[in-house]
């Protein structure tokens, strides 16, 4: 089971509490209307489903109730970091260049 740290409560809650809510930095198109159904359909069903780190949204149902996002790494499902949605994905990288000096 995973434990997730809710940026909004600050607690750390196995993944029950939450509901998982997709990939994150999911632009809504400005102009629907205007999409062919091939864009509409690549907008709705289509994601990056990446091999490693992958951004995704969460909500915190049984707490808070907010949603936020979180790094997880795929293939060891660890999730790497958490923050409030609306906030930049934080950078990885630079996190470990900093560990290491």
């Amino acid at each position: 089971m995973l434990l997730i740290a809710c940026p909004y409560c600050g607690v750390e809650r196995p993944e029950i509490e939450f509901r998982y809510g997709g990939e994150a930095h999911i632009a809504r198109p400005v102009d629907p209307s205007g999409l062919t159904d091939d864009e509409w359909a690549n907008f709705l069903y289509f994601r990056s489903n990446p091999k490693g780190v992958a951004a995704e949204r969460w909500r915190h149902a049984f707490g808070c109730g907010r949603f936020f996002n979180c790094l997880r790494d795929t293939v060891s499902d660890r999730i790497l970091a958490v923050y409030k949605a609306g906030e930049a994905r934080p950078d990885l990288a630079a996190d470990e260049a900093g560990r290491c000096a």
